[in-house]
């Protein structure tokens, strides 16, 4: 099977060296233009989140590909010096992560929400970017139905869902009060979205930060303040807890501006960026207290819980059957529809004299001839794919075959008696 993937994720490396390899939007532009170039790939598409980043490809045949020295490549980083951070899978090994992914099974936090959109964005930028091919596309697309058919008969946990949910239980377990905490949300994008209103649906005050573009007003969520993000360290002073959630390549606080900002107060930061959002070194100042993304954990699963991942899973098993019955018998597609046209050809011709003894004019008998081949093209769909389902792929082999051996005499035919 020619489906390949190379992972680096939460479970095999620190923030340090996954934000090495973390890509936006722009690094993503130029490593589909990249790969494009190699001839082995048909299709490529890249998932990079905050505890992830993994790289899927399609080839043309069999057999492993250098992923990891493409990467590093990408990444201007040695590959000798990375190489045990990532998994690479293939074939129904991959085909099984892609699935347990897109349904929170592989999540940090189990269960999360976040993740299926994560996947689907991924392969409709790579799409808008010409870089997936048709196998990638039915392989996520499927692999997102099954996350969303887990979703609705499974519960993975009663836990809160995302990132921001978990740190606020953690702080919360640490005897952490976030009501009435004066609060700075740094990102307006998804996550610093669901932070700002997580942490004001939790009594905090909480200012977001919003940059000025030309499209006008930006939304902010419900009952948040807003602030120029230019501004934001003139409020750091203020206070208590600041969370940053940007996809910025750049530090968002630096230890020299917390230090000119002088709290004179405990601040809590919580970065939850890859690449980070707040220097490291913030973290050695007096009353600077910093958590990143890798410091909430998943809680430890109950017995429950342990059930609800093994009917997961059985879910997902059977979704997976859909789509390897789909990719073996993809190179029956193309002969499926030259039968469906050549029936329809058929059924024409043996219809054209007919309709030329019926009053029609010109344009209701070419419109009759359009409709009746639709329904031929119909009727064959239905007789061949509901054959596909009925029978064993090898005994619908065979009758595509006898099909193709039927139409094949039946054109040899007519363009011998045309000749003659």
């Amino acid at each position: 099977m020619g489906i390949q993937m190379v992972g680096i994720d939460h479970s095999r490396a620190g923030i340090d060296v996954r934000s090495i390899f973390s890509f936006t939007k722009k690094g993503m532009e130029a490593a589909f233009e990249y790969l494009k170039k190699e001839a082995a790939l048909e299709g490529c598409v890249i998932i990079s989140t905050c505890n992830r980043m993994e790289l899927w490809v399609s080839t043309k045949e069999e057999g492993s590909i250098p992923l990891v020295e493409l990467l590093c490549a990408l990444k201007k980083a040695e590959p000798e010096r990375y190489r045990a951070y990532f998994i690479q899978r293939e074939g129904r090994e991959a085909v099984n992560h892609l699935f347990r992914l897109s349904c929170g099974l592989e999540s940090r936090i189990l269960g999360e929400d976040q993740i299926i959109t994560q996947v689907k964005e991924a392969l409709s930028f790579a799409r808008e970017h010409y870089s997936t091919d048709h196998v990638l596309e039915v392989l996520f697309r499927l692999a997102v139905t099954a996350g969303k058919k887990v979703k609705t008969e499974v519960v993975l946990s009663t836990a809160s869902q995302s990132v921001i949910h978990q740190a606020v239980d953690v702080l919360s377990r640490q005897g952490y009060e976030i009501r009435g905490k004066k609060c700075m949300v740094i990102g307006n994008g998804a996550m610093g979205k669901l932070a700002a209103s997580t942490l004001q649906q939790q009594g905090a005050d909480v200012t977001v930060t919003v940059r000025q573009y030309r499209s006008g007003i930006v939304d902010i969520p419900e009952n948040c303040k807003r602030i120029n993000y230019g501004d934001r360290m003139e409020l750091f002073g203020q206070c208590d807890l600041v969370v940053s959630a940007t996809s910025s390549p750049n530090f968002t606080i630096r230890a020299q501006e917390v230090r000119e900002a002088a709290a004179g107060h405990p601040v809590l930061l919580i970065d939850l960026a890859v690449p980070r959002d707040i220097e490291p070194a913030v973290a050695q100042i007096p009353n600077m207290t910093v958590y990143d993304i890798d410091y909430f954990h998943v809680d430890v699963q109950n017995e429950q819980v342990k059930a609800n991942i093994a009917r997961a899973e059985h879910i997902l098993l059977e979704q997976q059957q859909e789509f390897f019955d789909w990719y073996e018998g993809r190179d029956l597609i193309p002969r499926i529809q030259r039968i469906k046209e050549l029936a329809a050809k058929d059924v024409d011709a043996r219809l054209t004299r007919v309709l030329k003894g019926l009053p029609l004019d010109r344009e209701q008998e070419e419109l009759l001839g359009r409709q009746i081949d639709g329904a031929a093209a119909r009727m064959m769909n239905k007789l061949l794919f509901g054959l596909k389902e009925g029978v064993s792929e090898n005994a619908f082999r065979e009758c595509m075959e006898a099909l193709e051996k039927l139409y094949d005499a039946a054109e040899n035919l007519e363009e011998r008696e045309a000749k003659e």
